[in-house]
């Protein structure tokens, strides 16, 4: 059976998450079923991190096995025209070895959180940013941000119902990048625990609007409790942004004769 790769750009925002929900509509359900009426049999699709209501994604990677082999061209182009009216786009596939898996070979994963501040309304970034007017200094966010750089217990950052078995999680880097009234903070690692970058940001923005010191993020990460954390920001400003694999597996792909 071969097997496809496929990166994947969503908006969240009319999806309860990427994972196959009872009764709410979700981004693999949709995938899923593109799939089902393309090749006429069920294909179950393996992404390489859930997102949750809300959050967008600029760079999924996902993997699904068909029975009958589709030149990827053929297959992108119709998964794109049968995925509307939903937003939701294949931006490359390719086939690849059998053994490649989306979400157990990825070595690290990288989030954007993009903030907008500023007084006036959002228009053309609703539902795309968290609207923050009071004024917020950037430079103090990520100096408290440093702090939580590396391996740590996570506990104070995770959210109560977290399935993740340990709570020690490395964080390879934090930084903030600002053009006018938007700011985006970048975070990359191997893998996170459920609402961790949210319950982050929104706990670096009480640094920004000087609630809190810069240290006192160190604090608060020691405490190994929720309830010494920040508020979990809205996931709509939150953005799955790429996946990295090993050098080999970003070459393991597989070249047909058409």
């Amino acid at each position: 059976m071969p097997r496809y790769r496929a990166t994947v750009e969503y908006a969240g925002t009319a999806f309860h998450g990427w994972q196959r929900q009872r009764n709410v509509l979700s981004v693999q359900e949709v995938f899923e079923e593109t799939l089902a009426r393309l090749v006429l049999e069920p294909v179950t699709v393996f992404a390489a991190g859930r997102t949750d209501t809300g959050v967008h994604a600029l760079g999924q990677v996902v993997h699904f096995d068909l029975k009958k082999a589709w030149t990827p061209f053929r297959l992108q182009s119709a998964l794109n025209f049968y995925f509307r009216p939903h937003s939701v786009a294949v931006l490359s596939l390719e086939e690849v070895a059998p053994d490649f898996h989306a979400r157990l070979h990825a070595v690290e994963r990288c989030y954007i959180y993009r903030l907008m501040n500023r007084r006036a309304p959002l228009c053309l970034d609703k539902k795309r940013a968290w609207h923050i007017i009071t004024p917020l200094d950037v430079p103090d966010m990520e100096k408290a941000a440093q702090y939580l750089v590396g391996q740590h217990d996570f506990t104070t950052f995770r959210a109560k119902d977290c399935q993740s078995r340990s709570p020690i999680k490395t964080i390879y880097e934090i930084r903030f990048m600002q053009e006018g009234a938007l700011i985006e903070m970048y975070i990359r690692a191997p893998s996170f625990l459920h609402c961790q970058v949210r319950n982050i940001m929104g706990t670096l923005v009480l640094v920004g609007r000087r609630v809190w010191p810069a240290r006192r993020i160190k604090t608060a990460l020691e405490a190994k409790d929720r309830a010494a954390g920040g508020p979990t920001a809205p996931p709509h400003g939150l953005f799955f942004a790429r996946v990295v694999y090993p050098a080999k597996r970003g070459l393991d792909h597989v070249q047909r004769k058409n």
